[in-house]
């Protein structure tokens, strides 16, 4: 005759009573990854139902919350689905919770011990294959009480040994950390330039562009101005690794320019999370930028690299100096002032603010002004200038400056007009390029199917006749394109740039001449600020 030991929660009659009888099983896994790896574990969750029945509840009054599958319990993010244990405890809906183990209810605290209290004040009971529980007891009260603290603890060592892990395989360059635009990933874990040309020409072309045109919003306006895409290789879903193209933004160029990963620079911790910064239902939020200085890993020439550490230096600094901010000269903007951010307080030595009044005909006056100490104390106003008479008396000087160098800057500016839309027009090219075999593949995958099974052939016609269209349209928006920004200059417009060159004044006063455009152009020629004080009024 045999004998089988009946499991703790087999004997349970003691303890749950006539008005036990809703019963609850919470299931849960950490993460969506444990979902798919960790199949069985989910199963035994879900196999409490049954064992419920078997033990004389009704399947109707057995209540099954599954809705944290995916989330962690260690308090950091929100879970609907304890959420709603919580509320179905203290409506006094429940009267036993199950689970698999303890650790599937909360791993935080402050919510393992609201659950106590809240099944102590309804009478529900807590149950797992060690035994049932009554949080109402002392000494259940202290047991619960002592798996909570392990379960707590066991979370923090956990992410003790895997942070060690992490930080040390970061300090060898060999973490796998998310790679910005135009790198790639093989399958040994070696990271190299993204292997299509239109991906690799783009990113350059943004450095370039970044040299050029000095701000992140002209960069971007010029990428939206000719149609240039960003390639982009997915992170997740079913066409992870895949590259698609997206239009650029203000966000994506900005991250490229300040990302040491393009100067070969491997860096691990450049932010932390700020709890306080959370919000709610946005598991990715209260991420805060660290300093240089504080950042955890800094190797520099692991990655391959577009650019050299130099420019990249050189473009953190320009980025610093467009901010708005009284210490630096700030970004481009649209006005006739000719030295904004330029000036300074030949008193205070504080840097002179632009402030633009209506002169004749509605035209913008420009004063440049000391007004520190009246904005920020209320005080009185150190100093103003008349804009006009500073700007002339700067543009005699800057053109005395230049005029040597105007054939070569002639020369200069065609060969970089030739260049740039050399760069675009390949970009176009490699678009075209890559349309047709999108179109090409589509013909081969309809080729190939039997004509008899008709089902996939009229799909694969339709994919055909789509991938034939898009390489239409994309033909002849090229084409217009090229009639408005040919891709060679012509011998008048080579001639004109010369005659140009040679009246520097002329093209200085001419109407076609942006606002945008003098400042840099002092930049360039070595100086960063000027000194201005109100010795006498001009005319």
């Amino acid at each position: 005759m045999s004998t089988t030991t009946p499991a703790p929660w087999d004997r349970i009659d003691g303890k749950v009573q006539p008005w036990h009888r809703d019963r609850l099983v919470y299931v849960r896994q950490s993460t969506p990854q444990q979902v798919i790896d960790h199949a069985e574990s989910t199963r035994l969750q879900y196999g409490l139902t049954q064992r419920a029945v078997d033990l004389g509840w009704a399947l109707s009054r057995v209540l099954v919350i599954d809705e944290d599958l995916g989330h962690s319990a260690s308090g950091v993010e929100d879970r609907p689905g304890f959420q709603r244990l919580v509320s179905e405890v203290g409506l006094n809906h429940v009267g036993l919770v199950l689970g698999i183990e303890m650790s599937r209810l909360a791993r935080s605290g402050r919510e393992w011990h609201q659950l106590l209290e809240l099944c102590a004040l309804s009478g529900a009971l807590l149950a797992d294959p060690d035994g049932v529980y009554d949080p109402a007891e002392h000494n259940d009260r202290m047991l619960l009480g002592l798996k909570g603290a392990i379960s707590e603890a066991e979370l923090h060592l956990i992410k003790q040994r895997m942070w060690n892990g992490r930080i040390g395989k970061a300090r060898r360059g060999e973490l796998a950390v998310p790679l910005p635009v135009g790198y790639r990933r093989r399958p040994d874990g070696q990271v190299v330039l993204d292997p299509n040309e239109q991906v690799q020409s783009v990113v350059r072309l943004v450095f370039d562009l970044f040299d050029e045109l000095a701000t992140i919003n002209a960069v971007l306006r010029f990428l939206v101005d000719h149609g240039i895409q960003m390639g982009i290789r997915a992170r997740e879903g079913p066409e992870r690794g895949e590259l698609v193209w997206r239009r650029p933004s203000r966000v994506g160029v900005q991250n490229m320019l300040r990302h040491p990963a393009y100067a070969g620079i491997y860096v691990y911790g450049r932010s932390r999370l700020d709890p306080r910064r959370r919000r709610a239902g946005r598991p990715f939020t209260g991420r805060v930028r660290r300093a240089r200085e504080d950042w955890l890993v800094y190797l520099p020439g692991v990655l391959p690299a577009y650019i050299g550490m130099e420019r990249h230096e050189r473009n953190l600094e320009r980025i610093e100096a467009n901010r708005a901010r009284a210490q630096s000269l700030g970004a481009l903007r649209n006005g006739p002032a000719l030295l904004p951010g330029l000036v300074l307080c030949g008193r205070c030595d504080t840097r002179m603010v632009v402030r633009y009044q209506h002169g004749a005909g509605g035209k913008p006056w420009p004063i440049y002004e000391c007004s520190r100490a009246k904005s920020d104390y209320g005080g009185e106003l150190c100093q103003q200038l008349s804009g006009p008479c500073v700007d002339r008396y700067v543009t005699g000087l800057l053109m005395a400056a230049i005029a040597p160098a105007a054939l070569e800057v002639s020369l200069a500016a065609a060969e970089q007009a030739q260049l740039r839309r050399a760069e675009v027009d390949r970009i176009w090219r490699q678009r075209l390029e890559r349309a047709d075999y999108v179109a090409d593949r589509a013909r081969r995958q309809y080729q190939l199917a039997e004509p008899e099974n008709r089902l996939v052939v009229r799909q694969l016609e339709k994919d055909w006749e789509g991938a034939l269209a898009e390489r239409q349209q994309l033909g002849e928006e090229y084409d217009r394109f090229l009639a408005a920004r040919p891709r060679l200059l012509t011998a008048a417009e080579r001639e004109q740039i010369r005659t140009l060159a040679a009246d520097l004044p002329a093209i200085w006063q001419a109407p076609t001449t942006t606002d945008t455009g003098p400042s840099p152009l002092i930049v360039d020629t070595g100086c960063y600020a000027a000194e201005a004080s109100v010795v006498d009024r001009c005319s």
